[in-house]
């Protein structure tokens, strides 16, 4: 994570409260708040296929090899997964690929470029929501064009083919990884196209579209032959520090996650979206098989309204952050 500019970005809000509060399209509602005390610093989120409902998210550096299973409709964690045999550096992401299998990103840098390589781990999503401890495989990275910092992954859903999404102020990378990765050597991932500053990103359901977000913005591409195609905007919620993004199950909305203790997730429906039918839980249970919960907040039970003081406020603080920030570099 950006912590120079997140740390402003930060204060402002607590400053600022209701003036820079959450703000985003038409029918955007707060999904789901996280719950558990333990997840502070939530850094990406992705849809379980396998459980509808759930959503896995983790914590950013410090935290330990653990995934958590959160149950949208109360915002509490219904599984805890431990990686047997891992070390987590700098996690940054999370996303489901091909056959239930969910790889986690140990990917973050904070700006120094310093780590020669960096970790993904591959797990696959298990049948049963409950704690407990999964076998993962570890897949050595590194950038064609040297060390640098990164925070968004992507998994093709169709492919498999995996991704990452670089972070520089002055605008970052795409990297595609080779076709199928090794367990064993160095997977060798290549630039293929130009991002802006990049927080997290994710694949459709269908691959057909991704989204990349930074910590104001979010934008929707179209995927096609193994490229980034035409682009469209996408109104985000002024979070605290906006760090994740992924689709619903269904393709119908995104999700914007934030770090914070009790972070909110916020819905904001996708341009064009064509939903496909999902499986449900039994009638009278939640995705786990106790009672179903009451539903979440509705829209109107929020603001959705765009605050342009709160988006301008935050701006500034942010290119302030960030002047500071390659000022105190050049002198170092």
């Amino acid at each position: 994570m950006g912590r120079p500019v997140a740390a402003v970005v930060a204060a402002l809000v607590v400053v600022l409260g209701p003036v820079a509060g959450p703000a985003a399209a038409e029918g955007s509602r707060r999904e789901f708040t996280l719950r558990d005390e333990r997840i502070t610093e939530s850094s990406g989120l992705t849809a379980s296929q396998r459980h509808p409902g759930v959503y896995w998210t983790h914590n950013d550096s410090d935290d330990g090899p653990y995934v958590y299973g959160v149950e949208a409709a109360t915002g509490r964690t219904v599984a805890t997964l431990t990686l047997r045999g891992t070390k987590p550096r700098d996690v940054e992401a999370v996303a489901l690929g091909p056959d239930h299998q969910l790889y986690l990103a140990d990917i973050g840098d904070n700006f120094h470029g310093k780590w020669p390589e960096v970790w993904l781990y591959r797990f696959t999503e298990p049948e049963q929501l409950r704690d407990q401890t999964v076998q993962v495989t570890k897949y050595r990275v590194r950038y064609e064009d040297g060390p640098r910092d990164a925070e968004a992954l992507l998994v093709h859903p169709v492919t498999g083919r995996v991704y990452i999404a670089s972070k520089d102020q002055s605008g970052g990378h795409l990297y595609e990884g080779p076709e199928s990765l090794a367990s064993t050597g160095v997977n060798v991932f290549r630039p293929v196209g130009d991002v802006p500053w990049v927080t997290d990103g994710a694949f459709s359901p269908d691959g057909r579209r991704v989204v990349l977000r930074g910590y104001f913005w979010a934008k929707l591409y179209d995927w096609k032959d193994g490229a980034l195609g035409a682009e469209k905007s996408v109104s985000v919620p002024f979070q605290r520090q906006g760090e994740s993004v992924t689709f619903t199950a269904d393709g119908a909305a995104l999700l914007f996650g934030s770090e914070g203790k009790d972070s909110e997730v916020w819905r904001v429906p996708v341009p064009d979206a064509a939903p496909k039918p999902q499986p449900t839980p039994s009638p009278g249970t939640g995705p786990a098989g106790t009672p179903a919960p009451a539903p979440a907040p509705t829209a109107t039970e929020q603001p959705t309204g765009p605050n342009h003081l709160g988006a301008l406020l935050l701006a500034v603080a942010a290119g302030v952050a960030l002047l500071l920030w390659r000022k105190g570099r050049t002198k170092s």
